[in-house]
């Protein structure tokens, strides 16, 4: 063969793995991609270390009903998640909109829907189930939610969003971090254990970064608020609320609040990994 026959091959082999890049790519962008799991927030519908296949084109043209499994960017940067990563993950993530640099992808359980209003009540089963528009809904209702989070205290988001600001000086973490000890030591340990910032926790969630944007024009008081019935949730516009399956052990918008409705990535489609587990995610 000669050389301009190599050179011109060559160039064919080059101009072919160029195309497969860029349709790799466009497809990456705009229709799937995958997702590894790596919490039990979702058991026993997903698993950990479950990698899922995500469809991206559904939700583009519809929203995403109530009962939906949605896979969609953490509101917040969350510095532990990210080295729950594997690399493979890390590189596609690259292709992502750099707004969510050091975001992470969420698998929940679709729950609320802008002007929605979500309650966690006991029910005449003697369960606590969550109730919205004062109804629980027929595919959430062999579900137990615990009433914890923002249901148990309507002030933890803004618990969460002060101690990040603070959690870069020592002196004043340790004191704010003490206060509410006082009052509720339960409070103040899981605040330090999701904002982190000090050892034995330095990764966490700095809620400040992003929040302040988040919820510029949101007063989270008219949102999150306290009844005779206990603690109530009204979804605002532009806004979803999603918990995971697994409600004892998620940590799911009880804790991190409303979810952008651009946040959403799509819908999990198909369980290809582990190969014993292949196969579609089920609903319910």
């Amino acid at each position: 063969m000669s050389k301009r026959s190599i050179k011109k091959e060559a160039i064919e082999w080059g101009k072919a793995l160029l195309y497969a890049i860029v349709a790799a790519t466009i497809i990456r962008l705009f229709v799937f991609e995958t997702m590894l799991v790596p919490t039990g927030s979702m058991i026993p519908t997903i698993n950990v270390g479950d990698r899922l296949f995500i469809e991206k084109v559904t939700y583009t043209a519809r929203e995403p009903e109530i009962g939906d499994i949605v896979v969609f960017w953490s509101p917040f940067i969350d510095e532990r998640a990210q080295t729950m990563l594997r690399w493979f993950d890390k590189f596609m993530d690259l292709f992502a909109p750099a707004r969510f640099k050091g975001h992470v992808k969420y698998v929940k359980r679709l729950v609320g829907k802008p002007g929605d209003v979500l309650q966690i009540k006991l029910s005449e089963d003697g369960n606590y189930h969550l109730f919205i528009n004062g109804e629980i809904p027929d595919v959430l209702k062999d579900v137990v939610y615990s009433p914890e989070g923002i249901f148990s205290n309507p002030e933890l988001l803004n618990l969460f969003i002060k101690a990040s600001r603070l959690r870069d000086n020592s002196n004043e973490y340790k004191v704010f971090l003490q206060n509410i000890a006082r009052q509720d030591a339960y409070t103040a340990n899981l605040v330090f254990s999701v904002v982190g910032g000090m050892y034995p926790v330095p990764l966490g969630i700095p809620f400040a970064e992003t929040y302040d944007k988040l919820y510029e024009n949101i007063d989270l008081s008219k949102y999150i608020r306290k009844t005779i019935d206990g603690v109530e949730v009204e979804i605002p516009q532009g806004f979803y609320f999603f918990m995971g399956d697994n409600t004892k052990d998620s940590f799911d918008s009880r804790y991190f609040g409303f979810v952008p409705k651009d946040h959403v990535i799509g819908r999990p489609i198909l369980r290809i990994w582990p190969l014993k587990e292949f196969g579609p995610v089920q609903g319910r």
